[in-house]
């Protein structure tokens, strides 16, 4: 399942969870792209939960999306990546590093709080 939902005007909720096939992935991406249309200086709150690699054509679908995913990506300024998988908070840690202009951290699954206060946070 993908999730996407915009709690507030400069805001998106993401919600991963289980395994994702090419229908699934399409529509949470159409729908992320949707509401970011009139995003800018935004925030993410992704929560990922009992991950699993989705299917060859999930990904595929999803290459076939990242030239607008990588326009996306300047609309945001911080995300917080909540999920109960250690080596996903440490890939999310490294594309932090990598991607200009967006601040990424990482938090546990059950420590929402703490990601919505460092999200709030100046």
């Amino acid at each position: 399942m993908l999730k996407v939902t915009k709690p507030a005007p400069n805001r998106l909720d993401i919600q991963l969870e289980g395994t994702m096939d090419a229908e699934k992935m399409r529509h949470g991406l159409d729908t992320l792209l949707r509401l970011s249309a009139d995003i800018n200086q935004g925030v993410m709150m992704y929560r990922i939960k009992g991950f699993t690699m989705p299917t060859l054509g999930a990904l595929g679908v999803e290459f076939g999306y990242l030239p607008k995913l990588m326009g996306l990506v300047g609309r945001f300024d911080k995300c917080a990546v909540c999920c109960d998988t250690a080596w996903i908070r440490t890939a999310a840690e490294v594309e932090g590093a990598i991607i200009p202009g967006l601040d990424i951290k990482t938090f546990d699954l059950d420590d929402r709080d703490g990601a919505e206060a460092w999200l709030a946070s100046a």
